[in-house]
């Protein structure tokens, strides 16, 4: 028979030594867990931020022609082939010389997307005679038609932009017959208020959303000293396109376009806060995004080379 080995009674400090044994190893279970659980918290946050847009990067880049207005007349194809190599994919157009301009924008690659029309067309020609010009754009693949500017001389108060509005009504009639969009392009002036209103808020009640969508300018509306990404809300589902560009610091609020030449920044250059737009804009349900700048220190290619590079690279 085999005798078992006898076990010596254990001293106090053997006792200690597996107490604090077990204790390591009950913190390492709560350590654990504690690992375990924050790591399925991190993972359902960045599911959520995922599923939310917050890391988002636009896809698409577009140009308003009217930045290189100065150049492109010179050395039309040079300009747009270097708009393209840039990265940028789309164009926004004015109607003033695109027949010349056509043939170069055509083998540029740059898609066009909307376009800037002549205004007077619009506020003193006739409803009828938009209808041939429209349908020329669409045969081009422009998808939006916009006006750009209404003139000094014919603005006014709240009869004067009712009387407008209907003009959009009518022309958007004629735009959408072509299975094109027509869209009008805000600046300052639109933000000053009479009887309680901004002159814009009149324009938009007085607008049909089946008709008339808009090309929110976030420039101008800040220069009017409003927030573009808190103001867009009440555009949404109403505006498809929208322009970028940056304000200088100490920029004066006006109701007018009479800021300094040095007023217009390079993207990312400027004040305002395009991480907080692009997100306002993405939930409005903002399609089309073109970089505008009006004034430029210098070359105007290089201006938007470098508001592509922050953009391009921007998570919002």
């Amino acid at each position: 028979m085999v005798g078992l080995a006898r076990r010596e009674p254990r001293t106090a400090s053997e006792l200690r030594s597996d107490a604090q044994g077990g204790a390591l190893c009950h913190c390492c279970i709560i350590i654990d867990m504690t690992s375990r659980r924050e790591f399925l918290q991190a993972t359902s946050l960045a599911a959520a931020l995922s599923v939310s847009g917050r890391a988002a990067q636009l896809k698409t880049l577009g140009v308003q022609l009217y930045t290189v207005r100065d150049v492109l007349p010179k050395k039309p194809q040079e300009t747009l082939d270097a708009i393209r190599a840039i990265g940028y994919q789309e164009a926004e157009a004015t109607y003033a010389g695109l027949d010349d301009l056509w043939p170069a924008l055509e083998r540029s690659g740059l898609k066009p997307v909307s376009i800037h029309l002549d205004s007077t067309s619009v506020t003193k020609g006739k409803p009828d005679d938009l209808s041939p010009i429209f349908d020329k754009l669409k045969q081009r693949g422009f998808q939006y038609a916009v006006f750009p500017y209404l003139p000094e001389p014919e603005r006014g108060g709240i009869e004067v932009i009712q009387a407008v509005a209907e003009k959009f009504n009518r022309a958007g009639e004629k735009c959408r017959a072509a299975g094109m969009t027509f869209c009008y392009h805000n600046h300052a002036f639109e933000f000053a208020t009479e009887k309680g209103a901004t002159l814009f808020q009149v324009m938009l009640d007085h607008t049909d959303p089946k008709l008339v969508a808009f090309e929110l300018d976030a420039f101008w509306v800040s220069v009017a000293g409003l927030d573009p990404a808190e103001f867009i809300r009440k555009l949404s589902g109403r505006v498809p396109l929208m322009h970028l560009k940056d304000k200088a610091q100490g920029t004066a609020v006006m109701y007018k376009e009479s800021v300094p030449r040095t007023a217009f920044k390079e993207v990312g250059s400027g004040v305002m806060d395009f991480p907080k737009l692009l997100r306002a804009a993405a939930a409005a349900g903002v399609a089309h995004y073109f970089v505008e700048q009006d004034q430029t220190p210098g070359d105007p290619v290089e201006s938007l080379r470098k508001s592509f590079g922050y953009l391009s690279k921007l998570n919002y």
